[in-house]
């Protein structure tokens, strides 16, 4: 959880020390945003991160990001301190330029795959979000179902623990925020929506591992704190700064 609060439209421009550090602009709830954070996490890369209110964005963030979006990450050792925006180039990036801890697989052929299958995964993200932006969602699950269905194939036609083979690679970490995410959907009763258990045997394991790992659990929130912030976007006042709030409510008690 983090307890940092989203800058907005009279925000100053944060001023960070001389050192060295990658800089990500970012925003708490977003899917995007949190692919960055994992694959930071996952190689261990330090970085200062800077959230953004996105329905007030500040003057200086919106000039500094060609397209006023996030992620948007700040290379500081660069000349110029040029920006990356578009969470699928940075991560690409990231891994070529650190590759000390590899996430993609180093066959160019199996690597290709790999993009392929982040690229698909394009109809589960539709399909989540007319499910959770919806005021009143019929949950007809049909197809998130199909759109899953190619990622549990092909993990049970792999044999491996992750998609990335003994650990997370980044076809897992891609892929992973809007899993993360599918725990927010309830039916107006309360009770959680899960997955087929005998359809996605091998997902389902997968999901559970990815839980236990280092770079998930670094930026994990749960079902329930999703939905709050989701219902909060759909009542047209996302609430960025919940996690902020409720920090302050704690220390306070």
């Amino acid at each position: 959880m983090n307890e940092t609060e989203h800058f907005t439209t009279d925000s100053t421009k944060p001023i960070h020390p001389d050192d060295g550090v990658l800089r990500l602009y970012s925003m708490r709830f977003c899917p995007y945003a949190h692919r960055v954070h994992l694959v930071l996490d996952a190689k261990n890369i330090p970085y200062h991160s800077i959230y953004i209110n996105l329905q007030a964005k500040p003057d200086w963030f919106v000039k500094m990001s060609s397209t006023a979006k996030v992620p948007a990450l700040e290379l500081v050792k660069e000349s110029g301190n040029p920006v990356l925006v578009e969470s699928l180039v940075i991560c690409d990036y990231l891994d070529e330029v650190y590759p000390e801890v590899s996430l993609y697989p180093t066959d160019p052929l199996k690597k290709a795959q790999d993009k392929i299958l982040i690229q698909r995964f394009g109809l589960f993200i539709a399909a989540i979000y007319k499910l959770l932006l919806d005021d009143n969602p019929d949950l007809d699950l049909a197809e998130l179902n199909t759109g899953l269905d190619i990622y549990e194939n092909e993990l049970k036609q792999r044999g491996d623990t992750f998609f990335g083979g003994a650990r997370p690679g980044m076809l897992d970490y891609m892929i992973w925020p809007w899993c993360e995410r599918f725990a927010a959907l309830k039916h107006d009763d309360g009770t959680q929506v899960e997955l087929d258990s005998q359809r996605f045997v091998t997902l389902l394991k997968w999901r559970d591992l990815m839980l236990q790992d280092k770079a998930v659990k670094s930026f994990y929130l749960d079902g329930e704190t999703h939905a709050k912030y989701m219902s909060s976007r759909r009542a047209g006042n996302a609430n960025y700064n919940m996690l902020y709030h409720a920090a302050k409510r704690a220390r306070r008690e």
